[in-house]
């Protein structure tokens, strides 16, 4: 199976230039081709793993990846996807952020692989010392306006009653020249992006087939989308990053673990090195018996070991156990230490046990301890009903100081015991 063939088998073509012209280039022999991303946040999230990915499947197929970080276009923001101007950023801020993810793109792809080994650029190195009139005469006058005009996202925002600023609308000459750039000094000839990107990815190929005659390629994947429609990404709230210390591994874990039904198979192909056939098989069983979640925790367990390594795997996959369901009695010291930095847990002492019913309303969990007395089914103490534990003591705690409150199915509460 040639490499476009495979990426459309894990759903990860969506717009191309020639195909058939594309596959005969890519089987030729090692391509350098680059992929983008700016440095808006501390932190890269999962929208961009898909294409973080795809340089890595790229790499792994013999060819040379290039991840632009962009400095430059950073200080713009695309205005692609986005209905208001993205807030601009100091150098100082940028220039953290660009460190951050720069140490994050290298987990991902293999920096030492000889001739095919991974290349971190900046676009900023060759678009600031280039002047207003020279970025004018070399770039922007061989582009129309009218053409500019017709892109989907400068089309949405003019519509608008704020419309766009030049700043924004001259985001797509910006990365235009980044590819012609890359293409002079790298050698770099083909550009893949999310869809988004499309419009910005042949205004690059038209640039670099005006300036050179040279023919240059591009290839888009669909977006990573949530079950709601919205991208995953930071600009829509609820980001899952990529770092440890803004999104969890227990998080990230937890999320997938709860992602729709319909979006286990898509996501397992596009987020995971899973063998297509193998996620197959595993989307036949997940749909024979979806409550038992094997897709999701299959997707889960594949997602935070390639963003935070196999060793977070243990703990964060006993935690959530715990949490649908496994007899706590039988999980470790660490388990509950990663809990209790997980979720919500109040403080008590060793005489509070003897009113059960009592930590559940200090935990928030009942509004009173009559509102327990009259409906009891559905609050939990260590996986055991509250019916049968109205009175705990010492022996009651798990590891000598904690207990798991729950009620109904998803609201856990730990409870940390002193004295």
């Amino acid at each position: 199976m040639d490499l476009i063939a495979a990426l459309q088998a894990r759903t990860l073509v969506h717009d191309t230039t020639d195909r058939v012209e594309l596959a005969a280039f890519l089987a030729r022999g090692a391509a350098t081709l680059y992929c983008g991303f700016d440095p808006t946040a501390a932190s890269l999230h999962v929208g961009n793993l898909q294409q973080i990915l795809l340089l890595r499947r790229f790499q792994d197929a013999g060819h040379r990846p290039l991840a632009l970080a962009g400095g430059a276009t950073g200080m713009i923001g695309d205005p692609g996807g986005r209905s208001v101007e993205r807030p601009l950023l100091d150098l100082h801020e940028l220039d953290a952020n660009r460190a951050a993810i720069s140490a994050q793109l290298d987990r991902f792809l293999d920096f030492d692989a000889g001739p095919t080994a991974a290349k971190l650029v900046d676009n900023r190195t060759w678009t600031e010392p280039m002047g207003v009139l020279e970025f004018l005469r070399d770039v922007g006058k061989h582009f129309t306006v009218n053409r500019m005009l017709g892109k989907d996202s400068v089309r949405s925002r003019i519509e608008r009653e704020d419309g766009i600023s030049f700043t924004e609308f001259s985001y797509m000459l910006l990365q235009a020249n980044d590819y012609l750039v890359l293409n002079e000094t790298e050698g770099c000839e083909l550009q893949v992006a999310g869809s988004d990107q499309w419009g910005n990815i042949t205004a690059g190929i038209d640039l670099i087939r005006r300036r050179t005659g040279r023919a240059v390629h591009g290839l888009t994947s669909p977006l990573l989308l949530r079950s709601d429609g919205q991208k995953f990404g930071k600009s829509e709230g609820g980001a899952l990053w990529l770092d440890a210390d803004l999104t969890s591994p227990y998080q990230l874990f937890q999320y997938f673990m709860q992602v729709d039904d319909a979006d286990v198979e898509t996501m397992l192909l596009r987020l995971t090195f899973v063998p297509t056939e193998e996620v197959a098989l595993l989307t036949a069983r997940h749909l024979a018996a979806p409550e038992r979640r094997e897709g999701q925790r299959a997707l889960a367990r594949a997602v935070t070991e390639i963003v935070h390594g196999p060793s977070v795997l243990g703990p964060v996959e006993a935690a959530t156990a715990l949490l649908f369901g496994a007899d706590p009695q039988g999980a470790d010291d660490l388990t509950f230490e990663l809990l209790a930095q997980e979720l919500p847990v109040t403080d008590a002492v060793v005489g509070d046990l003897d009113d059960a019913p009592a930590l559940f309303v200090r935990a928030g969990l009942a509004g009173s301890k009559g509102e327990i007395r009259r409906n009891p089914a559905g609050y939990y103490i260590n996986g055991q009903s509250v019916v049968d534990r109205r009175t705990l003591d010492a022996g009651d705690l798990l590891h000598g100081r904690y207990l798991l409150l729950r009620r109904g199915r998803a609201a856990h509460h730990l409870v940390r015991i002193s004295g």
